[in-house]
């Protein structure tokens, strides 16, 4: 194991390494971002943000909740691929810093200015994807040079998405579509390592005769095909074009998630909700594919990639790497299968609210009221493995 480089980091096990705090801040951000959204919707707040409510609705979900949780597990994952020493301490701790400073900036961004807003905001991702691109290129770990290009891509969403301050809508809306399908794209490369790799794992401790399909050529193609789909989306909008290839995507991703085995996982919520997680991909991109003709199902399709997709897949993520790092059995309480479930309540309930009618304000609180306990639960279950050396 590396020596620890920062002895701070022994003094404060809150900063020994990267999921401790930045999994703590999604959880935290995910449940208060959207009990103020929910606030907002009613009237009941106002931010002085120089976004509209909607974009920044969308914005501090991708560039708040989702980019911690990118954070936490890079910064995690990224010295065990590279063997160097984790980022630890004080660095650690302005990293998380400049996160914190970027949700102030984006609220008060009518206040301080666009411009001014803009620069601390983007100064997270910029710091991040240098910190996470020297130390995989120090470690020549040229594998991993897609998660780096990732990184440097949502940074130029993020800015895209900041143009619209300045009144550049066009940019606005492709860069929102890019965020969707940088974070689509990292799930794929990820979520395709990770869950056949520890169902894997976990069947052959059960002696079983059948194992998930390892990484092969039909993987591969199923990635450049789902990231064509997705680069046309961004490019061109929803039309006849891009809708083909987002229904392709969503065939190829569907069979891909078959080869994992999946049905074998029921008895271990740790692993079967990584395995419904990637699910909510192929079905997203189906919809979207579908909203072409239509449109009212554009908004059911991003949530379905956001809410579903994203969601559960860091919430999976999160849950087993904080018990792995933390030295805790791989296996999931009581607690944390209610906080699987409350995500997929969130989701469904999401999905659910264009078609109930008469129930349609029901089912949106019903959506907004599961998702932040989903994450606050998370929060109060796994805040002593942050925190406790």
């Amino acid at each position: 194991m590396p020596v620890p480089r920062y002895a701070s980091a022994s003094a404060w096990p809150f900063l020994s390494a990267g999921f401790r705090p930045f999994f703590l801040a999604a959880g935290l951000w995910a449940a208060f971002t959207m009990a103020l959204w929910i606030l907002m919707l009613s009237g009941m707040a106002e931010l002085p943000t120089a976004f509209s409510p909607v974009t920044w609705h969308l914005h501090e979900l991708l560039f708040g909740f989702v980019a911690a949780a990118i954070a936490g597990f890079l910064l995690t994952a990224v010295p065990n691929w590279t063997g160097r020493p984790p980022l630890q301490g004080w660095p650690l701790g302005g990293l998380v810093l400049l996160w914190i400073l970027g949700r102030a900036a984006i609220a008060f961004s009518a206040i301080i200015g666009p411009g001014l807003a803009a620069a601390i905001d983007l100064s997270f991702l910029i710091v991040f994807a240098a910190v996470v691109g020297r130390e995989i290129l120090a470690g020549r770990n040229w594998r991993n040079l897609p998660v780096l290009a990732a990184l440097a891509v949502l940074t130029a969403a993020n800015a895209m998405i900041h143009a619209g301050a300045f009144g550049h809508l066009a940019w606005e809306d492709a860069g929102k579509r890019l965020a969707i399908a940088v974070v689509v794209m990292l799930i794929t490369l990820i979520g395709g390592r990770i869950i056949p790799s520890f169902t894997a794992n976990w069947l052959r401790r059960r002696k079983a005769d059948e194992l998930p399909v390892p990484f092969d050529r039909f993987d591969l193609v199923v990635m450049l095909v789902g990231l064509a789909a997705l680069l046309l989306w961004v490019a061109m909008g929803l039309n006849a074009l891009t809708s083909t290839g987002l229904l392709v995507a969503a065939a190829a991703h569907t069979l891909r998630l078959a080869r994992w085995r999946g049905v074998a996982t029921r008895e271990e919520p740790l692993l079967w909700i990584l395995h419904i997680g990637y699910a909510w991909l192929p079905l997203g991109l189906a919809l979207l594919g579908i909203a072409a003709w239509r449109s009212e199902l554009a908004t059911i399709a991003i949530h379905a990639l956001t809410v579903g997709a994203m969601g559960t897949m860091i919430l999976a993520v999160m849950t087993r790497a904080s018990l792995g790092h933390s030295k805790r059995e791989l296996t999931a309480g009581h607690g944390t299968l209610i906080c699987y479930l409350l995500v997929l309540v969130a989701a469904l309930a999401r999905l659910a609210a264009p078609f109930v009618g008469a129930f349609h304000a029901a089912a949106l609180d019903l959506a907004g009221g599961a998702w932040i306990a989903a994450f606050l639960l998370f929060v109060a279950l796994y805040i002593p493995l942050y925190i406790r050396r």
